[in-house]
């Protein structure tokens, strides 16, 4: 396994195998997604035939089309560079592609959350839920890319990875939305009381745009209706398009609150588990601030000493033999 990881720059054991884990799902799920770039064709791959039953009514026109075209423009591309950036091997030896791709990933993921605020409002429903999911998302993620970018400028080293690893984590909620979402509305689907509201003209955009190819007994106020009037539709996986819709939209709000949770954990716990790389990354910042000629070595970025009330941070002094007791000495 060494013989694999060290390569790359990676010299814990542990570190390798989340790598893999973590950079292996977003760049997979990246890959298997940016077919979606292709917007409103008519291939396999586009995001109008993956999108969910019901969704491209209102995506495929309006400030609606332009928000989904820009979240995909610009989240696809980050899900692809991002993952180089917690590569060990690129980021030491290929300093300038680090930065610059950094900067570039920071860009690309504020304007992906400009583009989500903007479809959140019917993206699977757009339900209150999803709405203010993806607040929280823009809000979590723009802060942590806020504080990573303050701290590097600051040559906080050790608070930028964090801030970083965060922001990552927090991007990636989707992938794990999506799993839950999947499990959620194939266990609803076996529950008959739950429904969706959706409008007459998003249930016929499933047969074409045209009433008279729905089931009227399911929906006779469809009829002779406008487009804007809602209709009840029940959640079922294994049912009707507009039923596999509702089944998807009402578990997506869901998902996603258990996905940010697990994310906010998950990353927080690694974080604590790995104090002795957190260490000696400040005693790099310490000697990078030091030589730049910052007034507060080791402290110059957001740290816990300055900011807060924790002991004021010193570095250690290698040069110093270690103290021994006097009755160390007499044995």
């Amino acid at each position: 396994m060494r013989n694999v990881y060290r390569p790359l720059g990676f010299h814990k054991g542990y570190n390798f195998p989340l790598f893999i884990t973590f950079a292996g799902a977003m760049l997979g799920f990246t890959l298997a997604k940016i077919s979606n770039l292709n917007i409103s064709g008519s291939s396999a791959g586009s995001f109008k035939s993956q999108a969910a039953p019901g969704e491209w009514y209102y995506f495929s026109q309006g400030r609606y089309r332009f928000g989904i075209t820009l979240h995909l423009a610009t989240v696809l591309p980050a899900g692809l560079l991002m993952v180089w950036q917690f590569v060990p091997f690129i980021r030491k030896r290929y300093r300038t592609f680090h930065r610059m791709n950094g900067y570039a990933v920071i860009f690309l993921i504020v304007l992906s959350n400009v583009g989500a605020l903007m479809i959140a409002r019917r993206s699977f429903g757009g339900g209150l839920d999803v709405q203010a999911a993806v607040g929280a998302l823009v809000i979590l993620s723009t802060t942590s890319l806020s504080m990573a970018l303050w701290n590097i400028w600051c040559l906080q080293i050790d608070q930028h990875r964090a801030w970083m690893l965060r922001a990552v984590f927090y991007m990636g909620t989707i992938i794990t939305a999506r799993l839950i979402q999947l499990a959620a509305a194939a266990i609803i689907s076996r529950i008959p009381d739950y429904y969706q509201v959706q409008t007459c003209g998003q249930v016929a955009s499933n047969y074409g745009g045209m009433p008279s190819a729905m089931n009227s007994s399911m929906y006779p106020q469809c009829s002779n209706a406008t487009a804007s009037i809602p209709v009840v539709v029940t959640a079922d996986m294994h049912g009707s398009p507009e039923q596999m819709g509702a089944s998807l939209g009402l578990s997506f709000g869901m998902a996603l609150w258990m996905s940010i949770l697990l994310h906010l954990v998950g990353v927080e716990i690694y974080l604590n588990l790995t104090p002795g790389e957190t260490h000696r990354m400040r005693l790099v910042s310490y000697e990078r601030q030091l030589e730049a000629g910052f007034d507060h070595p080791g402290s110059t970025g957001i740290t816990a000493d300055r900011w807060g009330d924790a002991p004021a941070w010193q570095p250690e002094r290698r040069d110093r033999p270690e103290k021994t007791s006097s009755t160390v000495l007499m044995v």
